[in-house]
């Protein structure tokens, strides 16, 4: 799916690690939610609350997901998920677009 309608999407940034990693939050009607963002280059780890879909637009990272012994690469057009309440790890190599969907 390259574009969202009718959705809502909230105006406040999400900004992370000195605005290294920042998104917007989409909001669909059914109440799903997805975050769209952009991550610079360089090494992060996050947590999540919830499974997480993530979908790399365009850019090129590492990923050390839980549980894992060895880094995975992504490029655009990768999927990864995360589980809930884990945290995972990032070496993002290039300017990185990405769209992440958060399942309840």
């Amino acid at each position: 799916m390259s574009e969202f309608r009718n959705v809502n999407v909230v105006k406040k940034a999400n900004i992370y690690f000195d605005g290294k990693v920042t998104s917007r939050t989409v909001l669909f009607a059914d109440g799903a939610r997805k975050t769209l963002g952009i991550m610079l280059p360089g090494d992060y780890e996050f947590g999540t609350d919830c499974k997480e879909i993530m979908e790399i637009l365009a850019g090129e990272l590492d990923v050390l997901l839980p549980g894992a012994g060895e880094w995975k690469t992504f490029a655009a057009d990768g999927v990864f998920e995360v589980p809930a309440n884990a945290k995972f790890k990032l070496r993002v190599k290039t300017v990185t677009d990405y769209c992440c969907s958060y399942v309840r």
